[in-house]
């Protein structure tokens, strides 16, 4: 199969599989890192799909959790994105971009017979994309009113919605870095979160 994993930043990117591309048993690899943020996602991922075709796009990298129910380093199948702040404020209200009429915030995974390989008996969650991590008590208070998403990432949901312009077969995994809360980096753990996240990558790899 030939798949093609994308990060964000080189830390994300399993050292085996070595980048840009190599062969792991019946997958041929390939790595495309982005950069930071939905911007460069977008831009990076929809530059490459208008030149290149897989079986399946994993995004990979790490996120915040918005519920104790999921623990440092736990891994997820995002299977729905929100460009949680894409649209307008009203006073207190605030609109969506789907409110508004102009375009659409939301954009699931496109799962095939490949990515069952990857995403089975992951716990499957939604998932927000934002430009600027909370990080502040009142903030998170008003985002948890407007959402049940479990995590929080800085470029999901423009993962997905790159994909769905190239029609092409995707999921996203991440793992657990740290929760949501006032921060606090000291109770951050991402390199536990990106060795976990690679050590299942190759399990499912080796199958």
């Amino acid at each position: 199969m030939n798949l093609l994993l994308v990060v964000a930043t080189n830390e994300e990117a399993p050292s085996t599989p070595v980048p840009p591309e190599h062969a792991v048993g019946q997958h041929h690899i390939s790595i495309l890192v982005t950069g930071a943020g939905m911007v460069a996602t977008a831009y990076a991922l929809g530059r490459h799909l208008s030149q290149h075709q897989y079986d399946l796009v994993i995004n990979l990298g790490i996120a915040g959790a918005l519920c104790r129910s999921l623990s440092i380093g736990d891994i997820v199948y995002v299977n729905e994105d929100c460009f949680i702040e894409l649209g307008a404020e009203d006073g207190d209200q605030f609109l969506s971009i789907d409110m508004l009429g102009f375009g659409q915030s939301r954009y699931k995974a496109i799962p095939n017979s490949t990515a069952l390989q990857f995403i089975h008996e992951l716990p499957e969650v939604s998932g927000i994309t934002v430009n600027k991590v909370h990080g502040s008590e009142h903030s998170i208070a008003l985002l948890r009113q407007r959402t049940d998403a479990k995590v929080e990432s800085m470029e999901g949901a423009a993962f997905y919605y790159s994909c769905h312009q190239a029609n092409q077969p995707c999921v996203q995994l991440r793992a657990i870095s740290n929760y949501v809360e006032r921060r606090n980096k000291a109770a951050w753990d991402i390199g536990k979160a990106i060795q976990s996240l690679h050590e299942f990558l190759h399990r499912r790899l080796a199958r």
